[in-house]
């Protein structure tokens, strides 16, 4: 009986041990925990001790300010606009989206507008180095001569006649018409260079050149273009010869 005692004492012992060490623990925590709050709390009396000046001169600069637009600004109006700036949040929120949008696309275009802008300053760089740049002045300067010798009337009558003279630079610039030209320019160049005093001007002269085939030529075809020249009449006139 006497060992049952022992063991039912034991066993008492450890159970009360058990509960003091989970007492200890419990009050540990809150020990830990009123620790934690104090510091906290002492924070914040640190930080309500900092920003009560700040807070206090905030004030007082707002009041300023307020008595300043009061003559402007009255509360219903403030109200108002805080009504209308809580109605219209969805069409803020629509706009955001709207700029990440924006946003996005920029990041995506950003890597194209860089290749973009390469290329476009290689280009500047052959062009420079073909001297285009160079010769800008001198358009400038052979606009400048247009504009001094053409007034509005003629840009006007320029613009009336464009399609005819379009037409016209077509028909001059045909492969056959710019060969006629250039044998023209080269005869015509070739003819001046004779000097006068070789030249046979006399009648007797004048009548052993037509008996050249090419002479003859020349003259049927002059004679063929003044005949279809003829047949031009200018504008405003009418046709006086039978």
């Amino acid at each position: 009986m006497d060992q049952n005692a022992t063991q039912d004492t034991q066993a008492q012992l450890q159970a009360l041990n058990a509960k003091i060490d989970a007492l200890t623990e419990q009050m540990a925590t809150l020990t830990d925990y009123v620790i934690e709050q104090r510091q906290r709390q002492q924070e914040w009396d640190e930080l309500k001790e900092d920003l009560s000046p700040i807070l206090m001169e905030l004030t007082e600069v707002t009041v300023e300010e307020l008595e300043e637009i009061e003559p402007y600004v009255r509360l219903e109006d403030v109200l108002a606009f805080l009504k209308r700036l809580a109605s219209n949040l969805h069409n803020f929120e629509s706009m955001l989206d709207q700029l990440e949008s924006v946003n996005d696309l920029v990041q995506d275009l950003t890597p194209i507008a860089n290749d973009a802008f390469l290329v476009a300053a290689d280009q500047m760089q052959q062009m420079e180095q073909r001297g285009y740049f160079q010769m800008l002045p001198e358009l400038k300067y052979i606009a400048d001569n247009v504009m001094g010798a053409f007034g509005p009337e003629d840009v006007r009558m320029l613009g009336d006649n464009v399609v005819t003279i379009l037409t016209t630079v077509r028909g001059m610039t045909q492969p056959e018409i710019m060969m006629l030209v250039q044998k023209l320019t080269d005869s015509t160049r070739e003819a001046v260079k004779t000097p006068d005093d070789e030249l046979d001007i006399s009648t007797l002269g004048l009548i052993r050149q037509m008996r050249d085939p090419q002479m003859r030529l020349g003259l049927a075809r002059t004679m063929t273009m003044l005949r279809a020249m003829g047949h031009i009449t200018p504008p405003g006139q009418t046709t006086s010869v039978s």
